[in-house]
Formats: structure tokens, sequence, C-alpha cells
């Protein structure tokens, strides 16, 4: 699910500490980082199709410019964000997939294990959802084996409750879901400097986790912002405030 690079549009959660320009940047910096990771678990075997589920509509070349020519274009904008993700997961079933998924653009470094765990819980017969939860209370990514439009209807999109709504209305159609481990969304200050951790610095909270997406293109950006700029200064200033964009 992406949005087209544009100062003022994207990643406008992230500003401060970042600047609007800084937004966009490391908005197509995750989208090319997202569509490397899928390639990784074809690579290792998983029988996974990639495609940008993207908006706003007339921004295909962007896509075309920014991404492998591998990765497929879907055009989603809808009034509603549950909409345009049954869109996406419908469209994908009509172009012949046996399953569909809808997965975050904001978490570059999800471990590509966590991908092919996914595939091949999805391979396997009968009607499923798998859901990787998010720490935030959304999810980071949702497999179906069918368009349950449902599952998309009467939640409380970019809150804490999404992901429990979720599970809650595929019970409500008798639709087992399968569990993945929780990961986390780039959206705000803390999560950044999470990130700058892991892609510059390669630590990690937890040891045993299983091995990151090395992110490459997110890395360069904000190895390149850092030697440029005061990002540094300005990711600590615990004094300045976020701010939102509509």
């Amino acid at each position: 699910m992406a949005k087209a690079s544009a100062p003022g549009r994207t990643k406008t959660r992230l500003v401060p500490p970042l600047t609007y320009e800084e937004a966009a940047g490391l908005n197509t910096a995750f989208l090319k980082d997202v569509a490397a990771n899928l390639a990784a678990a074809r690579a290792a075997g998983a029988p996974v199709a990639s495609y940008m589920a993207y908006g706003p509509p007339g921004t295909e070349d962007f896509f075309l410019d920014a991404l492998p020519h591998d990765v497929g274009l879907i055009e989603t904008w809808r009034p509603g964000f549950g909409e345009c993700l049954f869109h996406a997961v419908r469209a994908l079933f009509d172009r012949g997939h046996e399953a569909a998924c809808v997965l975050n653009a904001d978490s570059p470094t999800l471990p590509t294990g966590l991908l092919l765990d996914l595939a091949a819980r999805l391979a396997r017969p009968g009607d499923r959802a798998v859901l990787g939860p998010a720490e935030d209370g959304g999810y980071w990514v949702l497999g179906l084996k069918a368009p349950h439009r449902r599952l998309f209807e009467a939640i409380d999109w970019s809150t804490e409750r999404v992901a429990a709504q979720t599970l809650a209305r595929a019970a409500e159609i008798g639709l087992p879901v399968e569990i993945l481990p929780t990961w986390y969304d780039v959206d705000d200050r803390a999560s950044l400097r999470r990130l700058v951790a892991e892609v510059l610095h390669g630590e990690t909270p937890d040891p045993d986790a299983p091995p990151l997406h090395p992110a490459p293109a997110t890395a360069a950006f904000l190895r390149d912002a850092f030697a440029r700029t005061d990002l540094a200064a300005r990711l600590d200033d615990a004094r300045l405030p976020q701010r939102e964009v509509a």
C-alpha cells in the first residue's frame, strides 16, 4: 500500500524532526526497500508476486521510475481506507492469484523470514486469514485466501483498535486467523530513532529475533541526511512538537 512521494503529503507524521522534503525522500526509500524485501523473499523460494497499490491517481510515472519493472501497479484511491484495502485485495484475486496480502510500506527492516512464513501459511489448503500485528495496534500485513469484505468494514482506521477489530470481524464470519510476530511501523520520532539504530548502527532490540532486512535504500538516505544536515540534532531534540498534515 503506497503513496507517491510529495513534500507535505507523505510521511507527515515524521515532520518534525524531518523536513517535508526529507519525509518525502524517506518515503521513496521505504518503497524501494519494501520492493527489495519482497524480491528477497521470492529469491528464497516464496511464490510471491509484487504489486504496489498506489495513489493518488495520475502518479503512475513516479512508481515506474522508482521501482523495479517486475513490480505491478494497482491504482487504489477510494473514499475510505478500508475501501482502498479491499479494492487492492479484490484486484489481486481478479488477476488470478490464489492469495492476496495487503502489506504496509512503513517497515523497511521487516525480517524477510516473516514474509516467507506468511507465504507458507497462505499456501496451505483451506480458507484463512494471516495477520501480522503492529506495535501500535494496527497490522503490518493481512493475508487472505478469499476476498472477505467484512474484514475491512467498521474498522477505526489509524487507531490502536485496528488489529483487534479485524480479529473481531473475522470471528463474526467464522474465518480462522493465524497470527504472525508483531513488528513496528516507522511513523514517529521514537520509531525513526529505532530505525536509525538498526540500519546505521546494526542495533536490534531482540538478539533472538530473525535477521532484519538491511533496507539499503533507507540506510543510504539516512546516511546522506546525517552527513549533509543537522538531522542528528533534530532527531534528539525532544522539544520539537509532532505535527500532522491531513
